[in-house]
C-alpha cells in the first residue's frame, strides 16, 4: 500500500435516508467629509408607513446593521421611519462624507417598488395616487448611485426591500413592486434580499430574513465580500425553503473584507473552545443544545461529568485572558446569542467590547419574545437546514419535543399561510410524533409550493418506498426540481444517483456539474466530493490540482474533515512542491475542529507524513504555549499532550499562517 494509502480515507459523501421517522438526509458516501481611508456608511430603515402596510423588522435591522459597521470602522448616518425629505437630506449628508473614501456603503431596509426599470424608495410619509404621483413622492435610487459615486473605492448597496406589494392595494397602471435588477459602473457591487422582481420576508424575528444573515456573517474575519454573500445566500434559501433567493451584481475590480484579521474557526469550533476553556457548564449546555451531533460532542459529554465549582479560566486571572474575550465576543456577534454576549459582559464587566455586548443584550429578543414562526423554525428546522442563527434539530430530539413543535408550527402555517415552508416544518414535527400520512400530506403541499426541504424529503421518501409506493424515477424528478430551484441536497442526490448509475443511466459529467453547483451554493458535502474526484483523477488530469481548493473550501464550510485531505496534498507535494507550514496549519485547523482524526494521524500514524510537516506541527504548537519538547519531527507522549491542550480549548489563530 502507497504511503497516501495508509492514511488517505475519502469516500464520496452523498445523501440518502431510509425511514420517515428519519425524514433526514444522511451522509454515504457622526457626519463630516471621510478621508480617503475611511468607510462611510448612510443606513436607512422605513418601517411605520401612514398610507401603506406597516413592516415592523426596518427600524431593527437599521439599527442593527449601523451597530455592526460602527464596530468595524464605519461612519455611519443613520435614517429611521424617514420622510422623503429626511432620507433627501441624509443621502445629501453622505454624499459628502463619501468624496474619496475607500469604501462607500448604502443600507436599506423597508419598502420599495420599480416603474419601468426604475427603482424607487419608499418614505413613510409616501401619497397614493395615480402612478405619477407615487413616484414624484419616493426617493429615486439613481440620487444614491450619485452619492455613491463620489468614493474613490468600492461603493456597496444592500436593498433588503421588495417585500410585498407595498401599496397595499391594487398597483396603479405602470407600478410594479418588487425591485429591478440594476446597472452600474466599475467597482460596484449591489446586493437584494431577493432575485429580480421577487418578494422577500419581513421575518418573524428581530430581523428579516436577509439582514439577520447578514449580520451574522458580517464579523467572519478575513472573508471575501463573495464568501460572504454565499453564507447570506445559503442561509436565506434555507430559512425561506428556497422561496427567497438573495442575487448581486457585481462589477468589483478589487477585493473586499468586512472585517480584518486571521481566518477564524468556525462558530462550532469557537463555541467548543470557549466552553472548554471556562469549563463553564452552561456554555457545555450550549454547544450540546446547538451542535447535539457535532465534532466536540462526546467532548462535551465527558467534561460535564467532571465538572464542579464556578466557571474559571483555566485558572488564569480574567485580566490576563482580556484578549480570550475576543473569542467570545466574535462567538456572540456570529451567533447573535444573546446569552453569550451576557456571558462576555459577566467575565468582562470593563472589556473593550462590553459597550458593544450591553446594547446586544438590550436588543436580542428573549425566547419567549419570539413569535410562532420563528419558535417553529427553533424546534423543527432541519439539521441540514440550520442557519446562523436557527441550530437544526434531530430527529430523535424532535420526537421528545414532537408535541409542541406540532402546535407552535400549526399556529405559524396559519399565521404565515404564503410561505410553504412552515408546512414543510410541521411535516417534520408531525413525523417526529408519529403521525406518517398526515406529515406525507403536508410534504406533498409544501413540495407542490416549491419549498426545497419538502421536495427533498418527499423525494427520500419515494425513493426508499417508505410510507409511499417506491419510486425512484419519481424521486430523481423531485431532486431534479429542488436542484433547479438552488437546493444543495436536491443537487447532491441527483448527482450521486448520476455518478453511480445505479437509478439512472451514469453521467458523471452531468453530476459533477451538479456538485458544482451545490458547491457553489455552500455545501460543504458538495466541495468535498469534488475534492475526492479530483485528486483521484475523475475530474480529468488538468484539474488534480483542484482537489486541495475544494478541500480547503469544504473545511471552512463545515465538512472539518477537508483539512487532513488538504494537508495531505500538502505534505506529499501533489501537483506542487511540499508545503509542511501550511500542512502544519491544516493539521492543527482539523485537530480543533473535527472528531479526532487529525490528532489520531499525528500520534498513531505520525510516520506516514513527513518529518517537515510535524517539526512545523510543533513550532506551531510551542509558539503557542502548549509544546515544551524538542522540535525533532518525532511526535511522542509531548506532543499529543500539546494536541489535547489545543483541541481543548487552547486554538491560537495567530500562531497559524492560513
Amino acid at each position: 500500500m502507497t504511503r497516501a494509502g495508509s492514511r488517505w480515507s475519502a469516500p464520496l459523501l452523498g445523501l440518502r435516508a431510509v425511514a420517515l421517522c428519519l425524514a433526514t438526509v444522511v451522509l454515504l458516501l457622526s457626519p463630516l467629509a471621510a478621508l480617503a481611508s475611511n468607510r462611510v456608511a448612510l443606513v436607512i430603515g422605513n418601517g411605520g408607513y401612514e398610507t401603506v402596510p406597516s413592516l415592523v423588522n426596518p427600524l431593527n435591522d437599521a439599527e442593527d446593521i449601523s451597530s455592526a459597521l460602527e464596530e468595524l470602522g464605519f461612519q455611519v448616518f443613520t435614517e429611521t421611519d424617514a420622510s422623503k425629505g429626511a432620507m433627501e437630506a441624509a443621502i445629501a449628508a453622505f454624499s459628502a462624507a463619501a468624496e474619496g473614501a475607500e469604501a462607500a456603503l448604502f443600507y436599506y431596509a423597508g419598502h420599495a417598488f420599480q416603474v419601468g426599470g426604475t427603482n424607487y424608495l419608499i418614505p413613510t410619509d409616501l401619497s397614493l395616487g395615480s402612478a405619477e404621483e407615487i413616484v414624484s413622492g419616493t426617493v429615486d435610487l439613481g440620487s444614491v448611485f450619485a452619492a455613491l459615486d463620489k468614493a474613490n473605492g468600492v461603493r456597496l448597496i444592500f436593498l433588503d426591500a421588495c417585500r410585498d406589494n407595498p401599496l397595499g392595494v391594487a398597483a396603479p397602471d405602470g407600478v410594479q413592486s418588487g425591485l429591478a435588477e440594476i446597472g452600474s459602473s466599475a467597482d460596484y457591487f449591489i446586493s437584494f434580499a431577493t432575485q429580480p422582481g421577487a418578494v422577500a420576508f419581513d421575518g418573524d424575528g428581530r430581523n428579516g430574513t436577509f439582514t439577520e444573515s447578514v449580520l451574522s456573517h458580517i464579523h467572519t474575519p478575513a472573508q471575501s465580500l463573495t464568501d460572504l454573500m454565499i453564507s447570506v445566500r445559503r442561509d436565506v434559501i434555507s430559512a425561506s425553503g428556497g422561496q427567497q433567493v438573495p442575487w448581486e451584481n457585481s462589477s468589483l475590480t478589487r477585493q473586499f473584507t468586512f472585517a480584518e484579521g486571521l481566518p477564524a474557526a468556525t462558530p462550532e469550533t469557537l463555541l467548543y473552545q470557549v466552553a472548554a476553556r471556562t469549563q463553564d457548564p452552561n456554555l457545555m449546555a450550549l454547544y450540546i443544545q446547538r451542535y447535539p451531533e457535532g465534532a466536540h460532542s462526546r467532548d462535551v459529554a465527558s467534561q460535564l461529568q467532571n465538572l464542579g465549582g464556578p466557571p474559571t479560566l483555566a485558572g488564569r486571572s480574567l485580566a490576563v485572558a482580556e484578549s480570550e474575550g475576543d473569542q467570545l465576543w466574535l462567538l456572540a456577534q456570529r451567533t447573535r446569542i444573546k446569552s453569550l454576549a451576557e456571558y462576555y459582559l459577566e467575565l468582562y464587566p470593563d472589556g473593550r467590547h462590553a459597550p458593544s455586548a450591553r446594547a446586544m443584550v438590550s436588543r436580542l429578543p428573549e425566547e419567549l419574545d419570539l413569535g410562532d414562526g420563528r419558535l417553529c423554525e427553533e424546534l423543527a428546522t432541519h439539521p441540514r437546514d440550520a442557519t446562523a442563527n436557527v441550530a437544526g434539530v434531530p430527529f430523535s430530539r424532535l420526537q421528545r419535543q414532537a408535541n409542541r413543535a406540532i402546535e407552535i408550527c400549526t399556529s405559524a402555517m396559519e399565521t404565515f399561510p404564503e410561505q410553504p415552508k412552515f408546512a414543510a416544518l410541521l411535516a417534520r414535527a408531525k413525523a417526529a410524533g408519529g403521525l406518517r400520512e398526515e406529515a406525507i400530506t403536508l410534504y406533498r403541499e409544501a413540495a407542490g409550493r416549491g419549498d426545497l426541504r419538502a421536495l427533498v424529503s418527499l423525494g427520500l421518501l419515494m425513493e426508499t418506498g417508505d410510507g409511499l409506493p417506491r419510486d425512484p424515477l419519481g424521486a430523481l424528478e423531485l431532486y431534479e426540481v429542488a436542484a433547479d430551484a438552488g437546493s444543495a441536497d436536491g443537487a447532491i442526490n441527483l448527482a450521486v444517483a448520476l455518478f453511480n448509475g445505479r437509478l439512472v443511466e451514469a453521467d458523471p459529467a452531468r453530476a459533477v456539474a451538479l456538485f458544482e453547483q451545490a458547491a457553489d451554493t455552500g455545501s460543504a458535502v458538495a466541495s468535498y466530493n469534488l475534492g475526492v474526484l479530483a485528486q483521484d483523477g475523475a475530474l480529468g488530469d488538468a484539474r488534480t490540482a483542484e482537489a486541495l481548493g475544494h478541500f480547503r473550501r469544504a473545511a471552512q464550510t463545515g465538512e472539518p474533515r477537508g483539512y487532513v485531505a488538504a494537508a495531505i496534498i500538502l505534505d506529499e507535494g501533489r501537483g506542487s512542491p511540499p508545503d509542511p507550514g501550511r500542512a502544519a496549519d491544516m493539521l492543527l485547523r482539523g485537530a480543533a475542529s473535527d472528531s479526532g482524526g487529525a490528532i489520531a494521524q499525528l500520534t498513531q500514524n505520525a510516520d506516514a507524513w513527513s518529518r517537515a510537516t510535524i517539526v512545523a506541527v510543533q513550532e506551531r504548537l510551542a509558539a503557542a504555549g502548549h509544546y515544551a519538547g524538542a522540535i525533532d519531527g518525532i511526535s511522542g507522549p509531548g506532543l499529543a499532550e500539546a494536541l489535547r491542550l489545543w483541541r481543548n480549548g487552547g486554538f491560537v489563530s495567530r500562531v497559524l499562517g492560513s
